[in-house]
């Protein structure tokens, strides 16, 4: 694995299960979720062995629910040297929440974390980059609950904004600075498409991943990678959807480990610890 300061890009995990869909009732509805199949074990296990196979150390957010019922699975990730970050104890989004409901979603990951080995969680990401100009005060409540490193704010119209920074940077919150690392994203057809993660990442091919990587390299910029371990499944379950949701989730999932490792193979990866320049407390 790449040692700290050697790392050029950076490899992250939203760690869920499949029916953590953002916004979805019926029987997606968190009320159900302990009734159904579950895949995460199965699906992390999976990602992290191809993860020791290419070498690649990654960081991990974990949503707290699953932290709270599979602490050895947790266990496992850190005992394979990723770095574990949160990704939300209810897997909502920042600005449904509200403030005070953040806050307390925010403790109770952090401490389902803390149970299952993490130690101190300094690193956060927010469900469906949930933090933009509709919940940009969730920045202040991180640096309060002790993170120092965001990785929610998507350089997309669809989820955040174009105009957000596409390279790692300091934010200043009137609780003190946040360092934001924000995902991959390309220009393709007049709009900024996420390259780095989802649809975008999974209907490309391998040499167009790395070509992109490459180009934000050669300016001085890390690629930020992300995927989730249902990416992985060969055969997720199938749930009624609406179509954006559908798509997002169920499109060209065949043969995506395949093209990810052949990504992972060509590329330099490692954490969000590893990444020279970024402060991240352990």
């Amino acid at each position: 694995m790449a040692e700290p300061g050697d790392t050029r890009n950076v490899f992250t995990v939203d760690l869920e299960e499949w029916f953590h869909v953002c916004g979805v009732g019926g029987e997606l509805a968190p009320a159900n979720w302990d009734r159904l199949p579950a895949r995460v074990e199965q699906t992390t296990r999976t990602l992290l062995d191809l993860l020791d196979l290419v070498q690649v150390r990654a960081t991990f957010f974990v949503v707290g629910w699953v932290g709270d019922r599979y602490p050895r699975l947790i266990e496992a990730v850190i005992a394979a040297g990723h770095e574990i970050g949160s990704h939300g104890y209810h897997h909502a989004r920042v600005y449904d929440l509200g403030p005070d409901r953040f806050r307390q979603d925010l403790r109770a990951s952090i401490r389902a974390l803390a149970a299952a080995g993490a130690g101190s969680v300094t690193m956060f990401r927010a469900p469906e980059w949930s933090i933009n100009h509709r919940s940009f005060w969730a920045l202040q409540t991180l640096v309060e609950e002790g993170i120092s490193v965001d990785a929610s704010m998507a350089p997309t119209r669809l989820v955040g904004a174009v105009t957000n920074p596409r390279h790692p940077h300091l934010r200043q919150t009137p609780a003190g600075p946040i360092t934001e690392v924000p995902p991959l994203v390309v220009d393709r057809f007049g709009q900024a498409m996420p390259m780095g993660w989802g649809w975008g990442l999974r209907m490309s091919s391998p040499r167009r991943v790395v070509r992109a990587i490459e180009a934000v390299n050669r300016a001085g910029v890390p690629a930020v990678l992300t995927v989730h371990p249902w990416e992985l499944d060969p055969n997720p379950p199938r749930v009624r959807l609406p179509a954006r949701l559908r798509f997002a989730h169920y499109f060209r999932l065949s043969g995506f480990r395949e093209r990810l490792h052949d990504v992972l193979r060509a590329a330099p990866f490692g954490s969000i610890g590893d990444l020279a320049g970024v402060p991240v407390s352990q």
